[in-house]
C-alpha cells in the first residue's frame, strides 16, 4: 500500500524485491577478498544510487533482520561503495549522503515493547548500523503489529497508514 500511496502522489518509483533476486547471500571472505556482485545486485545496486529515498519493508525476526535481508546489505553496503574508511583514522567518508529513508516493519508485539523489552535491534541494526553509517538521514520507522493474532480490520488500518505515508513521498 505504500508503494500504491507513493505512485498515486507522483513519486518516482523503482522497486527491488530482494527475495526474487539471484545472488550469494552471504559474504564468503568477509572484506578480505570482493565478491562479484551479481547481475540482480549490480541492478540493485544502481537502484540505490539514483534514489532520494529508501523505504525498506521487513518483518522481525528474531528481534532482527531476515537473513537474507543481512545478506543483501552485506554483499552490497561495502567500503568504496556506501562508505569509505579514511587512512590511519577511527572515522570514514558517508557515501550515501543525500538520501533519506523509511523502515516499515511488522512484529509479534507492540512497537513500544519490542523498543523497551528488547531495545529494537532491527532498527538499531538497519537505522543506525547501516542507513546512517553510511550517511542516509534522517530515518523514519513505522512499527505494524501484534501481527500474529490480528484481526482483519487490524490490518487494514495498517494498510491504510502505509499508504498515507506512502503519498506523504511526493
Amino acid at each position: 500500500m505504500y508503494k500504491k500511496g507513493a505512485l498515486e502522489s507522483g513519486a518516482e518509483l523503482e522497486e527491488i524485491v530482494v527475495a526474487a533476486l539471484q545472488f550469494d547471500p552471504n559474504l564468503r571472505s568477509g572484506y578480505r577478498k570482493r565478491m562479484e556482485p551479481e547481475p540482480d545486485l549490480q541492478e540493485a545496486w544502481q537502484k540505490i544510487l539514483r534514489a532520494d529515498h529508501l523505504v525498506w519493508v521487513h518483518p522481525v525476526w528474531w528481534g532482527g533482520l531476515p537473513a537474507l535481508t543481512k545478506g543483501f546489505v552485506d554483499r552490497l553496503f561495502l567500503p568504496g561503495m556506501a562508505f569509505r574508511y579514511r587512512e590511519n583514522s577511527v572515522f570514514w567518508d558517508k557515501l550515501l549522503k543525500g538520501r533519506t529513508a523509511r523502515i516499515l516493519t511488522t512484529l509479534d508485539q507492540p512497537g513500544w515493547y519490542y523498543r523497551l523489552a528488547f531495545g529494537r535491534p532491527s532498527v538499531n541494526q538497519l537505522r543506525r548500523s547501516i542507513l546512517e553509517f553510511c550517511g542516509i538521514k534522517p530515518v523514519k520507522v513505522t512499527y505494524f503489529g501484534i501481527i500474529r493474532n490480528s484481526k482483519a480490520e487490524e490490518r487494514e488500518k495498517w494498510l491504510q497508514k502505509a499508504y498515507r505515508l506512502g503519498r506523504k513521498m511526493a
